[in-house]
Parts: structure tokens; sequence; C-alpha cells
């Protein structure tokens, strides 16, 4: 779309990279490029593989937008802080979610609405200082804010936005699109190809316009009290993996995200300008039996060079279709092979719940019911959902 023919947005400017050396992940780069070709699918689907059986996330370059090309880069961190620097209070209040009664994260998330730390009263525990926002791949949107999150489903015109979004509709569902078919599908495919399943197993199982809770959301951060800090031990986000089977992460300046590694350790994963960051979650996971790992991340404060910025952020949650039945693919040689693999979860024996379940299950008490601690691992948390067990970590 030409650049005169686009609403005005105010610009926002990325804060600078961070100062201080840090320990970050050896990650791998996965140039989709060179996936046109049935031996360059093959090569990048043992990149892949690999990825996802030990760390669980993975770089994309040449995913479709650029920096340089129309600014598109720029473009959706622009139409990110929309949500957030665009509405008032009282309009995000009469646009917030109801993540609670309704299992989905449509709309906004305002801030202190999880609760980071409890205490004996759950009132005087730590919360967060994130406002999101999100809406369904073109079918809706949602924002929250202690960081600002703003999520956008694949309809985004079926449920209505901000007035200062609307006019933004029309991108931001283009950019989804993008996503999904030019990103999401191609990674599915290499998954499939790793399991030595057909290409479209996975692909058919994640359709754009049928009934799931892929979305969008945007997210900004807020800096918190120094009390608030000491008490939580600078964990912003708990330790978790994401609810669906796919996310991406346009990369961003502040250093923040930190995922833990197979070795037990948290290390910080590093901002490349103009990449996507990729991981897995549950359903990739459940669907492989185990083979494909969910991996486990958090979100922390940032080191002390960029503590006075605000950290915004988006991120496209792609999940299967709401009837797809979470069960390992028992058809695939690999798993034939290697086994089922519980991974403290649920195995060959249990009843895997569907995409749909899983998601209301997840969504409708995260952040807001009190945990348990784990009687084997230091610093885990704990909780059964749907029959599953879900950790928490520090």
């Amino acid at each position: 779309m030409p650049s005169l023919t686009r609403p005005h947005v105010p610009r926002y400017v990325l804060p600078p990279t961070v100062d201080e050396e840090l320990e970050y992940a050896d990650l791998p780069i996965i140039d989709l490029s060179k996936g046109d070709t049935t031996k360059g699918r093959s090569d990048l689907a043992s990149q892949v593989c690999k990825a996802m059986t030990t760390q669980g996330f993975f770089y994309v370059i040449n995913h479709g937008y650029t920096a340089a090309q129309s600014s598109q880069t720029q473009r959706i961190f622009d139409i990110a802080d929309v949500p957030f620097a665009q509405v008032n209070e009282d309009e995000k209040r009469q646009y917030e979610g109801k993540m609670e009664q309704s299992g989905s994260y449509e709309g906004y998330k305002l801030r202190q609405y999880f609760i980071i730390l409890f205490s004996q009263h759950i009132d005087g525990g730590v919360r967060d200082q994130v406002e999101m926002y999100g809406s369904k791949s073109p079918r809706t949107s949602w924002l929250k804010r202690r960081a600002d999150i703003r999520k956008v489903h694949h309809d985004i015109n079926k449920r209505q936005h901000p007035q200062a979004i609307r006019p933004l509709l029309p991108e931001i569902s283009d950019f989804v699109r993008h996503c999904h078919f030019e990103v999401v599908f191609p990674i599915l495919r290499l998954l499939a190809i790793g399991l030595e399943l057909p290409e479209e197993t996975l692909v058919n199982m994640h359709g754009f316009d049928t009934i799931g809770e892929s979305y969008i959301r945007y997210m900004k951060y807020y800096p918190r009290s120094h009390e608030d800090e000491v008490k939580s031990k600078n964990v912003w986000l708990k330790g978790h993996t994401d609810i669906g089977s796919i996310t991406l992460l346009p990369s961003q300046p502040i250093a923040a995200l930190q995922m833990l590694g197979p070795d037990g350790r948290w290390r910080w994963v590093k901002h490349i300008e103009n990449a996507l960051i990729v991981n897995a979650g549950d359903a990739i996971e459940f669907l492989s039996g185990g083979f494909y790992r969910a991996t486990i991340h958090r979100v922390v404060q940032p080191p002390v060079s960029q503590r006075n910025y605000n950290r915004l952020g988006l991120a496209y949650f792609s999940r299967a279709d709401n009837d797809v039945q979470l069960s390992p693919l028992l058809e695939s040689p690999v798993l034939q092979r290697v086994g089922i693999k519980k991974h403290g979860r649920f195995g060959p024996d249990s009843t895997a719940p569907t995409m749909e379940a899983w998601v209301k299950g997840r969504t409708a008490t995260y952040g807001r019911t009190e945990l348990k601690a784990s009687e084997k691992e230091k610093g885990v948390e704990e909780q059964v959902i749907n029959g599953v067990l879900v950790k928490h970590y520090s």
C-alpha cells in the first residue's frame, strides 16, 4: 500500500540497544528464503527439528517484511503503540477483556490483572505492569496494559475496536495474514517433515478461516517500583510455555525476554534487527508427543541501561483449530521409533484436551489462581488444568 494512502500514525521511536554484556542463548537463524525447493525445505527442516527438540526457540529472517522497503517493520511498531498511546483510559476500560469468564484474550488486559507474586492474601501480592490489547486474526481484537499487550485475532472486524485502531484494521489484517500464511505455514511444514509426515499434516490443523483462537497481541511493559522488583526478584512475567502452536515475535531492542535452557539456566534472547523470534507452544509439544519442546520463557526487568524505557512488543500466536484434539500424531514414523515422551504432563494413556478446552482452561486461570510449590523442583510452582500438569517458573 503506498505510504500516502495509509492513515497517519505517530512514529514510535525504538529505544537503543542494551549497553551491558549479557549471557545470550545461542539460537539458530532460519532463512525462510531457502525453503522454495524440496532440498531447501529438507535442509531447513533439519535445522528447525534440532532447534525444536532442544531449545524450542529460533530466529527467522527473510520472512517477507523488511526494514528498508516501505519501512514495514517500523510501521508495525508504530501501529503497535496506538492501542496504548492513542486510546485514553476510559475508552480502554470500555474494551476491557473478560479473560476469567470467557477464557479468551480478546480486548484490553489492563495493568495489575496478573498476580506475579502471591502472598497470604492475594491483594497483597505483586501485580503486573503490562498493558495488552489483542484480537483474533481476522475475527477479533483486544488490549492489555502494565506491559501494553494488544492481541488481534484473524477476524479483526468481528469485534469492535477503539476509535484510533479502526482505520488501521486493513493493515493489521494484512500483517496477520502474512504471519499465518508466509511464516507459520512454512514452519509447520518443516515441523511435519521433521516428523516424517506429509508436509500439510500440521497446516491442515491450523486453518485461517476456521474457528480458532489465533490472534495478534500488542504489549507495553512499564517500569515497576523498586519494592515490587525486590519482592518478585525482578520477574515481570513468570516462566511459562505458550498455549498454542507457534508464536512469532518481531525482535525489539529492550532486553527482557529470557529462555530456560536444557541445562536449567536462564539466558537472554538477543535482539536481531528485523528478525522474528519463533517458539513452540504446548500444542506442538502435545501433537509431537514431546518430541518437539514447548519453550519455557519469561520476562524480567531490563538491564540498567534500558530501565527508563517502556518496552513495546507484539506477538502473533497461532493455534490449532478449536476441535483438534491435542493427541500425539502416532502415525509419525519418528514417534514410532523414539516413543512418546511424557514430560511430566500427559502421556499416550491420558485423554488429551481439544485446542479450545486447553485455551480456555489456561487463559481463565493464568495469573489469577494461587499456585502450589513443586515438591520436586526448586523455583517451580504447579497447577493442573484439564488433567495436565502446568508449571510456572520464577
